[in-house]
């Protein structure tokens, strides 16, 4: 059973950055495809950016390009979200996320795609 424990987030001042990591167990996830959705009060989940395990393909959202960087380190089962140059809009619970056998990081966007998730972490941006 895939277990994803969200870490690092927290309140900072807009303009600042903040690192999200996920820690991953359960599976062997050479085939995974891992991604970060979040979820503002009164919004629906979106696509923040997705990363293929292997190859490193990345993907992002078009609000989040340039700004965040999605990574992984093989070693630690870990994935990250740099956000750097954050806005008050940027506000949200942040989830990870993986999908089995998950291919191309731009073939989907949809939360229903993706089987197992973490809990979230609150991330807020003061303005």
């Amino acid at each position: 059973q895939v277990q994803l424990v969200e870490s690092g987030g927290g309140l900072v001042q807009a303009g600042t950055s903040l690192r999200l990591s996920c820690a991953a167990s359960g599976r062997t996830f050479s085939s995974y495809t891992m991604g970060w959705f979040r979820q503002a009060p009164g919004k629906e989940r979106e696509f923040v950016a997705a990363i293929r395990w292997t190859g490193g393909m990345t993907y992002y959202a078009d609000s989040v390009r340039g700004r965040f960087t999605i990574s992984r380190d093989n070693a630690k089962n870990t994935v990250y979200l740099q956000m750097n140059s954050l806005e008050p809009k940027d506000t949200a619970v942040y989830y990870c996320a993986a999908r089995a056998r998950g291919g191309d990081p731009a073939s989907t966007t949809l939360p229903r795609d993706f089987g197992s998730w973490g809990q979230g972490t609150q991330v807020t941006v003061s303005s």
